[in-house]
């Protein structure tokens, strides 16, 4: 009489299993676009460290004694598309393999594609050296060269890359060099890393 309509059965199960699995392969298809992207475009890279310089502010030798500035300079290249935060970094100062000097770099920041110039200076004293000023003088392209003494720098600087601001990302960097220093001039004669 009133033409009323019967209402549509509910939904089958059939019906809510099949939403669930389309859903579910969307999400899953969406994720997989988002890692791929991350890790093309902006997968987090270690930073790199390039030492400008090494000098030597102060250098004294007394009875087979060195006591010695020495002043590490170096530029550190973030190459990411988010800012680097270091907070444990160092320097190492070494001597055939002994630790002579020791310093931490105070924390900071380095903003995405940057290179950042940095300069660490510390003190060694009472440093024998007897062994290095016994050695006679060396011909160098005819140039007498005196007794040198050899130096090993290493600079580690660890922290973190943030990444869209939700991922963080563990990075870390190394950079290690020999120093030559001439003991009569109190000059770095050179070095390499």
């Amino acid at each position: 009489m009133g033409g009323r309509k019967k209402p549509p059965p509910p939904p089958s199960g059939r019906t809510n299993l099949a939403s669930c699995i389309v859903a579910t392969i969307f999400l899953i298809f969406i994720t997989i676009i988002i890692l791929i992207i991350f890790f093309t475009l902006l997968k987090p890279q270690n930073p790199t460290i390039s030492v400008t310089a090494v000098q030597l502010p102060s250098f004294t030798v007394t009875n087979a004694t060195a006591t010695f500035t020495i002043s590490h300079y170096v530029a550190v290249n973030n190459p990411n598309r988010g800012v680097f935060t270091h907070y444990d970094s160092s320097l190492q100062l070494l001597h055939a393999g002994d630790q002579v000097g020791f310093m931490f770099v105070p924390s900071g920041k380095i903003e995405a594609r940057r290179t950042k110039y940095m300069a660490a200076t510390f003190s060694v004293e009472s440093f024998p050296v007897s062994s290095e000023i016994n050695v006679p003088p060396e011909g160098m392209n005819g140039v007498r060269v005196g007794p040198s003494l050899e130096m090993e720098t290493r600079m580690v600087m660890a922290g973190r890359v943030r990444v869209l601001q939700f991922f963080t990302h563990h990075v870390e960097a190394q950079a290690g060099c020999k120093v030559a220093i001439d003991i009569n001039y109190a000059s770095v004669l050179g070095f390499r890393c």
